[in-house]
């Protein structure tokens, strides 16, 4: 098992909480680092200085050892390539089904804008390159906001955005909003002959039904899990059924904190554990060294690894270490496998 601290070992004699385990060394698939929440600004307007470096630093101390950084668009991917060379992280590249609007409107159309986000693929994965792409994504449709990219456009683009993936061999990071959006997926990637041999994937902030669940496994797929899969009843009855081996965990922060409204709340970890992290009440009252309420980050993989596990019935070292398993596997496969 995988374990940060030397006080394990007490803990096997001296049983305690689950949340005051020692670190547990783990990964989070999912986080926006490009959103302007870390740089200090809230709905567009300026609260306190940028603190990604502290966000990132946060998560390090607590023993989160990978963060995928999302891209959801051109113009984030690259900034997403950008901060992952620039802290040492990896990232995904692709474009948000919200974002799909933006493909037709660039200078040369539809065909300039693939062209430049391969060419972005391309220079990262070729010789010279850092090697940060891991993932095609964040890809999918999302039927739930039509006022960004109506259904037609979603649809009209994403067997190109999947096909990225038959070109890469790099795990799809998937998103679909809605029973029915997940049907139009599913359908598209059967069509297009999708296979696991492309590259796997993960379906991100899964929120769908039990039944949507087993088709993706079925497929092949892993599924991934943020404070926005626990919010109801029904969704936690989901997670039980989720195979331990197809499971991954994430936060997308700064998005889907668990909040006291949550059918999660009952299994979040006090606020005084070492899973958690000291926030101020608002963004204008932010402090160094602290987070803001409301804005997720990194460092709280271990809250949702905790809900996970409690929810499962299972202990939180075993839910980490398959997932850590899970995880390496899929996004970071040369480090099973031995390769540089």
């Amino acid at each position: 098992m995988r374990f940060a601290g030397w006080c394990f070992a007490f803990t096997l004699v001296f049983p305690v909480p689950p949340w005051r385990l020692p670190l547990i060394i783990s990964a989070d698939i999912a986080v926006n680092l490009t959103d302007p929440m870390f740089q200090g600004t809230y709905g567009g307007r300026k609260k306190h200085e940028a603190d990604i470096k502290a966000v990132i630093e946060r998560a390090k101390a607590k023993g989160v050892e990978k963060i995928l950084i999302t891209g959801t668009s051109l113009k984030d991917s690259k900034a997403a390539l950008e901060m992952a060379k620039e802290f040492d992280l990896h990232c995904s590249a692709g474009v948000h089904p919200t974002s799909t609007n933006d493909i037709d409107k660039h200078p040369s159309g539809a065909k300039g804008y693939f062209k430049e986000l391969t060419d972005l693929i391309d220079q990262d994965l070729g010789e010279e390159g850092s090697k940060r792409i891991i993932s095609i994504g964040e890809i999918g449709l999302d039927y739930d906001r039509f006022h960004y990219s109506p259904q037609e456009t979603q649809l009209a683009h994403l067997p190109e955005l999947l096909l990225l993936q038959k070109k890469y061999k790099l795990p799809l990071f998937l998103h679909s909003r809605t029973s029915e959006s997940h049907t139009d997926l599913v359908r598209i990637m059967k069509e297009i002959g999708w296979t696991t041999e492309w590259g796997g994937g993960v379906a991100h902030s899964f929120t769908g039904t039990t039944e949507e669940m087993k088709e993706l496994v079925d497929m092949g797929l892993h599924i991934g899990v943020n404070g926005c899969s626990l919010k109801m009843v029904d969704n936690l009855e989901v997670i039980k059924q989720i195979p331990l081996n197809r499971l991954l965990l994430e936060t997308d922060a700064p998005w889907c904190t668990p909040t006291a409204s949550h059918a999660s709340a009952a299994y979040v970890p006090p606020k005084d554990s070492h899973l958690a992290v000291q926030k101020v009440s608002k963004a204008d009252k932010w402090k160094e060294g602290l987070g803001v309420k409301g804005r997720m980050e990194p460092a709280e993989i271990g809250v949702i690894a905790h809900v996970v596990a409690s929810v499962k019935g299972i202990p939180i070292e075993e839910l980490a270490e398959q997932v850590w398993q899970n995880t390496v596997k899929l996004f970071y496969p040369h480090e099973v496998n031995g390769s540089p």
